[in-house]
């Protein structure tokens, strides 16, 4: 009987630790002739995962190694980036292409005896 109460007690406790949470908190400092040479602070928190949402904790929710969500969130935002990075390239190639094209097309009769037609203003992009 006293193995039963140990192990009754034993899952109290952990219900209770679980339920309620427990912090531990700890430095280690290594020092050599008072000059600290490296500090390690340490801050562990055991509790449920339910609890931990309560104070706000949900860190694993969003680490892309731990959830498949966030592992997918982060396979679509390196997609979009692609995507927006292609759009920029292909803009700039018609942008080149237009530019190129009014240079060889030589002057038009301007009287700034030049490509200022061709050129773009400073700070605006030219829109296809």
């Amino acid at each position: 009987m006293a193995g039963e109460r140990t192990s009754a007690n034993l899952a109290d406790l952990l219900e209770r630790i679980l339920d309620k949470g427990i912090v531990i908190v700890g430095d280690i400092r290594v020092n050599l002739l008072d000059i600290e040479l490296l500090t390690i602070k340490l801050r562990l928190l055991v509790a449920s995962v339910d609890r931990a949402r309560e104070m706000g904790i949900d860190w694993w929710e969003h680490d892309p190694s731990l959830s498949s969500k966030a592992r997918q969130n982060e396979i679509d935002a390196e997609r979009d980036a692609d995507r927006e990075l292609r759009e920029e390239n292909r803009r700039l190639r018609e942008r080149l292409a237009a530019l190129e094209a009014a240079s060889e097309s030589g002057p038009q009769g301007g009287s700034d005896g030049g490509d200022a037609a061709a050129r773009p203003a400073r700070g605006k992009e030219q829109t296809p």
